[in-house]
């Protein structure tokens, strides 16, 4: 059997965004199913997420208005209750199985912080933040290849934007998962990417399977 790394996304496929989203729509002063719905806007347009909030505030520094909530006492957090309920017992059991595991999404350095402070059930927790370099850009995963310290072949990407997860993942030579799960992960799930990815998920679950397979 080939033990293989599993490497996570965060945002939306361990994590719920949920809290994320409501925050800044508080601090904006706007109604959060505003946010929300301009979020799932700029999603479906292929844009950037935080296009919403500059729709919202045009002209508007993100990273001065970031650093402005930290100061408020209104910066991110990350609890166990923003964690997908199938999260700890799929980790858990993936490294039962002698598989290594990593999370390596598109947060910033304080995300990284606050997840490594939940002691999640991983081998390494990384952030672009950290790394200063973002998905879908292929040093990302270059970087994700270095953490895995693994054959491409052997590492799995589990992620739930196909344009930011799963394609650049492939196009670098991993293995891909491609979770139907939140607003990407929906939306985009008939794509060609999301259909080019190895296995289609909709819970991390089956994994604990797809683990137990051989190598092509």
């Amino acid at each position: 059997m080939v033990r293989w790394t599993f490497a996570f996304d965060v945002g939306e496929t361990i994590v719920r965004d949920d809290r994320y989203w409501a925050s800044w729509a508080d601090c904006l002063d706007v109604p959060r199913h505003t946010l929300s719905a301009l979020v799932g806007a700029v999603v479906a347009q292929g844009r950037d997420n935080a296009d919403a909030i500059r729709l919202l505030r045009p002209g508007i520094d993100l990273a001065v208005e970031y650093r402005a909530k930290e100061a408020a006492g209104k910066g991110e957090v990350l609890e166990e209750i923003d964690l997908y309920p199938d999260v700890r017992s799929t980790l858990t059991a993936l490294q039962d199985a002698g598989h290594r595991v990593l999370i390596a999404g598109n947060q910033t350095i304080r995300a990284g912080e606050l997840l490594r402070a939940l002691d999640l059930p991983a081998d390494a927790i990384a952030t672009s933040g950290e790394w200063g370099i973002a998905k879908p850009d292929p040093g990302f995963f270059r970087h994700v290849l270095e953490l895995a310290d693994s054959r491409p072949q052997h590492v799995v990407y589990v992620g739930d934007h196909p344009a930011h997860d799963t394609r650049p993942a492939r196009a670098m030579g991993l293995r891909t998962a491609h979770i139907r799960r939140g607003p990407w992960g929906f939306l985009w799930a008939d794509s060609s990417d999301a259909a080019d990815a190895d296995w289609q998920i909709s819970s991390l679950v089956e994994l604990i399977d797809i683990g137990h397979i051989s190598e092509k």
